[in-house]
C-alpha cells in the first residue's frame, strides 16, 4: 500500500499534468493561489498551501479537490486517486466486493503487427512508444470523466 507521502507526491504530479493542459497556463505556486482563490466558495489558500500542494508535501481537503476538478476540467475522483470513474476505488473505499474474472483479450491482426514492431525495437525506443501510449491513455481517461461528470 503507498505511503501518505506517496499519495501526496501522486496527487502533484497528477494536479500539475491538469495545469498544463488548462487554457491558463499556471506555472507557480502563487499563480495556482490566486486563480484558485477566484474559484473556491471556501476558505482561501496561502501561496505556501499551493507550493505544498506542487511540491508534493500535501494534498487538499476534498472540497478543494472539487474546486480544483472543476476548474480543470478533470475528474475529482482522477486528481484525487489516479483512475477514472470506471476503475475499482481504492481499497479504503471499497466495501467486500466479489471479484470479476476478467475475459481473455483476443488481439486483432493489426494489434499483432504492431507488437511485433514494438519488439523489434531497441529498449529506448520501446519505453518511450510506451510512455506515449500511457500518456495518451492517461489524457483519454482523464477528458472522459470530465465528459461523463458534465
Amino acid at each position: 500500500m503507498p505511503s501518505p507521502q506517496d499519495d501526496k507526491k501522486e496527487f502533484s504530479l497528477r494536479l500539475k499534468q491538469a495545469l498544463k493542459r488548462s487554457p491558463k497556463k499556471i506555472n507557480t505556486p502563487t499563480e495556482l493561489e490566486v486563480e484558485f482563490n477566484l474559484r473556491h466558495k471556501g476558505d482561501s489558500i496561502s501561496q505556501q498551501a499551493a507550493q505544498k500542494w506542487m511540491s508534493g508535501l500535501a494534498r487538499p481537503t476534498p472540497d478543494k479537490i472539487e474546486t480544483l476538478a472543476e476548474w480543470l476540467n478533470v475528474s475529482a475522483r482522477w486528481l484525487r486517486y489516479g483512475f477514472a470513474e470506471d476503475r475499482p476505488a481504492p481499497i479504503a473505499e471499497r466495501k467486500h466486493q466479489p471479484k470479476k474474472s476478467v475475459p481473455a483479450i483476443q488481439p486483432t491482426e493489426d494489434e499483432l503487427k504492431l507488437l511485433a514492431r514494438l519488439r523489434s525495437l531497441g529498449e529506448h525506443r520501446r519505453n518511450l512508444v510506451i510512455e506515449i501510449l500511457e500518456q495518451f491513455s492517461l489524457e483519454q481517461e482523464m477528458w472522459s470523466d470530465y465528459s461523463r461528470d458534465n
